[in-house]
């Protein structure tokens, strides 16, 4: 049911988190310690679904959806890490609808610039196509991380235009 709602599931994740581990609640606390050791501390996840939050409603460059509606991204896909006090590392691992996809480059690129523009935290930004998700996933993500070649990339009024179409907020 949850799932049919738009941003809900996120919204609810957000609020279970914050109601006391003892408290009659569903999810186990051994569920609860093990996923603050995997992924840091709960302000690492709060991030983590704060980037998601901002990356889901990129739309894809050749269809209608969202990249979250592809399943390109998913809650999943990202990890933040503290790199010291007030610094994080934000890590995507997206995947392309297929192993060949044309985009996948553009895409990336697209992740990137939305997160520039909108994440309000200092940070560093490293993202990735998931492993053995694409026949070049090597040079892509030389490629997409990579800062000159993401100037460039956007100093191309074509490629600027798509990009722009791609990470405008949904109305």
């Amino acid at each position: 049911m949850l799932s049919l709602v738009p941003g809900l599931g996120l919204l609810w994740r957000a609020w279970w988190r914050r109601l006391p581990p003892s408290g009659g609640g569903h999810e186990p606390a051994a569920a609860g310690r093990e996923s603050r050791a995997r992924g840091g501390g709960m302000e690492q996840q709060e991030r983590a679904l704060e980037v998601y939050d901002i990356i889901r409603t990129i739309r894809d460059p050749e269809k209608p959806n969202t990249l979250e509606e592809l399943d390109v991204v998913t809650e999943s896909c990202v990890e933040v890490q503290e790199i010291c006090e007030d610094e994080f590392l934000v890590i995507i691992r997206f995947t392309p609808t297929v192993p060949h996809c044309s985009l996948a480059t553009l895409i990336g690129l697209c992740l990137r610039i939305k997160l520039q523009r909108c994440l309000p935290f200092k940070h560093k930004l490293e993202i990735y196509i998931s492993e053995g998700m694409h026949s070049t996933e090597e040079d892509i993500n030389k490629q997409i991380n990579d800062k000159e070649r993401v100037a460039a990339a956007m100093e191309n009024p074509n490629l600027r235009e798509i990009v722009e179409q791609c990470v405008l907020e949904p109305e």
